[in-house]
């Protein structure tokens, strides 16, 4: 299949309404001509941690969000996105739960990495460990086996617990193979499109590397599984936060991208009044990206932004941010952070919020996401204009909290009243339908405090004007009758 080239959006199962359901009938009745590109439902399997990210299986949805009925209706109207956690799964997985009774003797055994299958005598080495780019501070867990009593240490790249809820998977293991098909296979039979290949740049153990996005090796998984979304008729979406030139190589690879570059420099632009940075990175960009401003994480700093940003300016912007409410994810290793210790990970906030929530400058960000070729992706806080839920973090303690509240029938109804919503809904309509999108891309000569941006397709020509001064956002564009007509965002 083809990805269309239309608005697509990013929501949690149970973030619109409650249910799948209700998601269902919120984008009948609210959204049915917004969301032509499709919709990323965040992982809306039983999990037993990280809000979807810790799966126990594929092959069954949380019954508390609905069933695979209701994403089959759903991927009946729009093209469905759905992840899968390539490199883990959950310790609650019945696959991991028979392993912790049975150790090597389970059926399952193979499908986990053992510290044996990096380490041949088993034992872990600092030295090894202190290269690679960590997400906890040990990147494995130890559990005692039930009917054995033996230790066995298992590799456990994410996790907030001890023992980690996240247990990696060997990707060289057939039986981890036949899994992925079998869940591919099921995703196809429920009108699943584009699949997300969440965390693969952590799929390889290799010593004397950073453990992240290992190559050449890295290749031969992303081939065999290209190869198998490709007889499933899947698009995949590698999910790869690393410094900007891996994205680049998995672009000339043939695979989508995220431009997780894009939110941080269209964040600087507005806050800075100074468009010069990011005019240069739309001129050398990749095309064939998913574009996104805001998501269930944050603003992508580091490792994404490495080389391309002055951390004296970095940090400015990031005390900016901190002033209006944002919170931060922090890089754990010390060899990965910069020379003068800066260590942003990602900025945690709305989008709304972090522009101040100011109408104008939230649409001039939006306009220049969806001028900027690629497919669109709206984080369903930031399409109800959604402000920092400060109480969700106190609550939690989580900071990614932040941006993460579900919003009810009602509050949906409520926030569809709002200015900056109607604005962005006809923002959408318009880059959903303009045809031109379809066609050509410039940059235009302007003004460090302007941005003018173009599509052009056989007659039809869209130019977008903003002025970083007012943060006022046209569109100037060509009617199919040759007509000329002002959009003002």
């Amino acid at each position: 299949m083809a990805v269309h080239n239309q608005v697509q959006l990013i929501t949690y199962p149970d973030s619109l309404g409650g249910s799948l359901q209700t998601l269902r009938k919120v984008l009948d009745e609210h959204f049915h001509d917004i969301f032509k590109g499709g919709i990323h439902i965040l992982p809306p399997f039983p999990s037993s941690g990280d809000r979807g990210f810790a799966p126990l299986t594929y092959f069954e949805i949380e019954p508390a969000f609905g069933s695979w009925k209701d994403i089959k209706a759903i991927g009946a109207k729009h093209d469905v996105l759905l992840d899968v956690m390539v490199n883990h799964i959950s310790r609650q997985s019945a696959y991991f739960q028979d392993f912790l009774k049975q150790g090597r003797r389970s059926p399952y055994a193979d499908l986990f990495l053992t510290l044996d299958k990096v380490w041949e005598d088993g034992q872990p080495v600092q030295a090894d460990i202190d290269k690679m780019f960590l997400r906890r501070p040990l990147p494995y867990s130890t559990f005692t086996i039930e009917e054995t009593g033996e230790e066995e240490k298992v590799w456990t790249t994410f996790g907030k617990t001890d023992p980690s809820e996240q247990i990696d998977l060997d990707i060289h293991s057939d039986q981890v193979k036949r899994l992925l098909t079998e869940i591919f296979e099921n995703f196809r039979n429920n009108n699943v499109k584009i699949v997300r290949l969440d965390a693969v740049g952590y799929i390889i153990k290799k010593l004397g590397t950073s453990c992240f996005f290992v190559e050449p090796e890295i290749y031969g998984f992303l081939d065999w599984i290209k190869e198998l979304a490709d007889s499933l008729d899947i698009e995949l979406l590698p999910e790869v936060h690393a410094h900007y030139s891996i994205q680049y190589k998995l672009a000339e690879h043939g695979f989508w991208i995220y431009d997780f570059i894009l939110p941080y420099r269209i964040l600087d632009t507005l806050v800075n009044k100074n468009a010069e940075a990011l005019k240069e990175y739309l001129i050398t960009r990749p095309a064939k990206q998913f574009t996104m401003l805001d998501c269930h994480d944050g603003i992508p700093v580091k490792p994404d932004l490495d080389g391309l940003i002055d951390t004296k300016a970095a940090r400015k912007l990031v005390d900016t941010c901190l002033e209006r409410g944002s919170n931060l994810s922090l890089i754990v290793s010390d060899e990965h952070k910069d020379a003068d210790g800066f260590d942003v990970h990602q900025i945690r906030c709305s989008y709304y919020s972090v522009l101040n929530s100011d109408d104008d400058a939230y649409l001039a960000a939006r306009a220049i996401q969806f001028f900027a070729p690629g497919i669109p992706q709206v984080y369903y806080v930031g399409l109800l204009a959604g402000e920092n839920d400060e109480e969700g973090v106190r609550r939690t303690g989580e900071g990614r909290e932040i941006n993460r509240q579900n919003f009810s029938v009602g509050e949906i109804e409520q926030a569809l009243g709002k200015s900056a919503v109607q604005r962005l809904l006809a923002l959408i309509r318009f880059r959903n339908e303009y045809d031109a999108f379809n066609g050509d891309f410039r940059v235009l000569q302007s003004a460090s405090h302007e941005v003018r941006l173009e599509w052009t397709k056989e007659d039809l020509r869209c130019t977008l004007q903003l002025d970083l001064g007012t943060n006022r956002t046209v569109i100037d564009y060509v009617e199919a009758d040759g007509t000329t007509a002002q959009f003002v965002v």
